[in-house]
């Protein structure tokens, strides 16, 4: 009995597999059909829309802002050489690598025992000059009363050997007595001509004398300096760099020690093309007195200062192109030569133009404008002039119509497209001079202490930032950074 429930069960079931199975192709064929017969059909095509951001063009007055990446350099540098070869016998207290020294201070001292020698001879050398220069004097002197006397005696002969010839004329005289006469006024004049070479001689000496005691006094002179120069001087105050004096050491003549910076007095050098540089000129030629704001990078945090444009390098350099530019900055605390820092200048003022992203444009001045129901159209536009990501444009007509932010290989003349509209996609403007503001006592020392405590920051960053806080007006980019950076890390 039981074998025959289980055998009816079995073919129950197996019924029921094979109905489900009869339903399920059943089904299959009904959907192929149905797919057949939907492919036989002709489908009508569906225009494909594309979403695009766009932005109005909205012209106005612009300053074009035209950056350069530069390199701090010092407008006042000294070298400070040896004068002369000797051992070095005093250094001043902090000659070192960044120590500040002041004007006038002394730096070095060098051996002197040379030069003191060399002075006490040439001062032996002068008072020998001296005591030669009046002995020929004094024989110039005796020369000249010899001279005298000559000049006299040539007179009394003269005159007697006229005495005798009136006397001979007289019939009283004898021819013997004017021959004597005669010969005793020729042997006066032989004196008298005896007695000035002596006193051209005794001349000669007396120049030679005064020549030789002129050298000795510059001789004197140059000793003194020599000893003077034994002592090396700071021209101005400034910090010392590349030191390499040792007490005790040798050097020689002309040999480097260190150098002196003035780092209150810094400039920036950077290279623009010429296209660029012509843009700085003014109607006459000459650099227009635009205003610049440097600024290094440094961990993270940026050091900013106003600066003004002083000066064009005279020559292009070999194998160099377009010209070289200074600035000079304003506010020089925190910078050093070297840095590489990057110059942002503010040029005049153009009417008339709108600043777009340069994404918009093509190569040709192309312009993709938004049109009747939402379709693009191609227009040309005058580009200006090109700064980093934006583009200076002449919208002409197209003015305050709206236009692809974005143009990307998809879009056309004809494409249809879906508009995003933002407050972020308007037009773009010209970042602003970083802003200054005055911190109170309280909100200072707070910064400067949470940089103090900072310890991801290198010394040197440490030390300019530091700088820049001391300043009665701080960059609202340093604040903003500082304090953001501290909320962060709470």
């Amino acid at each position: 009995m039981r074998f025959l429930t289980r055998s009816l069960i079995a073919v129950f079931l197996g019924a029921v597999a094979l109905g489900l199975l009869g339903l399920a192709g059943g089904m299959v064929r009904d959907t192929l059909a149905e797919r057949a017969a939907q492919e036989d059909r002709t489908r009508a095509p569906r225009e494909r829309v594309f979403t695009a951001r766009v932005l109005t063009l909205e012209p106005g007055v612009v300053a074009p802002v035209l950056s350069a990446f530069g390199e701090v350099v010092s407008r006042r540098t000294l070298e400070l050489r040896a004068p002369s070869a000797g051992r070095i016998l005093e250094l001043a207290e902090g000659f070192e690598e960044g120590a500040e020294v002041s004007e006038g201070q002394v730096l070095v001292r060098l051996d002197p025992a040379d030069a003191q020698a060399t002075l006490q001879l040439v001062r032996a050398d002068l008072a020998q000059a001296e005591d030669e220069l009046r002995d020929a004097e004094l024989a110039l002197e005796l020369v000249g009363l010899d001279r005298a006397e000559a000049e006299a005696q040539v007179d009394l002969r003269r005159r007697a050997f006229e005495r005798q010839e009136t006397i001979q004329e007289r019939g009283i005289g004898s021819a013997s007595a004017v021959e004597e006469a005669e010969l005793a006024f020729a042997g006066a004049r032989a004196a008298l001509i005896s007695r000035r070479q002596a006193e051209a001689t005794a001349l000669a000496r007396v120049a030679t004398a005064r020549s030789a005691l002129e050298r000795q006094r510059i001789n004197l002179s140059e000793a003194e300096r020599a000893l003077a120069e034994t002592e090396i001087t700071a021209s101005f105050a400034g910090v010392l760099s590349g030191t390499v004096a040792v007490a005790g050491g040798q050097v020689a003549s002309n040999e480097q020690l260190a150098s002196i910076i003035d780092p209150d007095r810094l400039e920036v050098s950077f290279r623009l093309s010429t296209a660029q540089y012509l843009r700085l000129l003014d109607d006459a030629g000459d650099l227009v007195d635009a205003e610049a704001e440097i600024s290094l990078e440094l961990g993270g945090v940026e050091i900013t200062s106003t600066g003004r444009l002083s000066r064009v390098a005279p020559s292009v350099g070999d194998g160099q192109s377009g010209r070289v530019i200074f600035a000079s900055i304003l506010q020089p605390r925190g910078f050093r030569p070297g840095d590489f820092v990057v110059v942002r200048i503010t040029e005049p003022e153009m009417v008339d133009v709108a600043l777009v992203p340069a994404a918009a444009v093509d190569a040709e001045g192309e312009v993709l404008v938004l049109g009747a129901e939402d379709r693009l159209e191609a227009a040309q536009v005058a580009v200006v002039r090109r700064q980093g990501d934006d583009v200076l444009i002449r919208a002409g007509d197209l003015a305050g119509r709206e236009i692809v932010a974005a143009r990307n290989p998809l879009l056309g003349a004809g494409i249809r497209i879906n508009p995003q509209r933002s407050a972020d996609a308007a037009q773009a403007e010209i970042p602003a001079a970083p802003e200054l503001v005055t911190l109170d006592a309280e909100r200072r020392a707070a910064l400067i202490a949470r940089v103090e405590t900072n310890r991801g920051l290198p010394e040197p960053v440490r030390t300019r930032i530091l700088a820049q806080l001391e300043q009665e007006a701080v960059p609202a980019r340093l604040i903003e950074r500082l304090e953001g950076g501290g909320r962060q890390g709470g």
